[in-house]
């Protein structure tokens, strides 16, 4: 292949971080306009999701594995305090350090949350027509709808 080749097909096909950073984009606005209609943003759902995964989770484990900041999830986790979905605790190891936990309204909202979601992310497959990753990127990826 020549090097004009190369250069005409490297500009007819957009980097890979370029095509996975718009379908994220994509996908993830989608998805923040369903769960809105709960009054949840996607930050929180991903919250309530890893705190019920388990039995309570740590606030520096919650940052570090959803990559938010800190200052940012505590603010997520206040809002989420203040509805009613999650409560804090000491750790039973560290005193220092604080626990979130799922309450049992929160089991409930979240039950109701992921159902949402899942129903989101079938009508995407529907829409590639199939569960082969590279359809579903290329659609995500494709001409905006806006």
């Amino acid at each position: 292949m020549s090097a004009g080749e190369l250069a005409e097909r490297a500009v007819a096909r957009p980097p890979l971080a370029e095509l996975l950073t718009i379908a994220q984009r994509r996908l993830t606005r989608t998805l923040t306009l369903v769960l809105a209609e709960e009054n949840c943003t996607l930050d929180q759902w991903l919250v309530l999701r890893a705190v019920g995964e388990g039995d309570g989770r740590l606030m520096g484990d919650l940052a570090q594995s959803l990559l938010i900041p800190h200052a940012s999830l505590t603010r997520i986790v206040d809002a989420l305090v203040d509805d009613g979905w999650i409560y804090r605790r000491q750790s039973g190891v560290d005193r220092r350090r604080i626990a979130a936990h799922l309450s049992r309204r929160g089991r409930h909202r979240l039950a109701r949350l992921d159902a949402l979601a899942q129903a989101h992310e079938a009508a995407v497959r529907a829409a590639c027509a199939g569960d082969d990753p590279a359809v579903l990127l290329e659609f995500l990826a494709g001409p905006d709808a806006d």
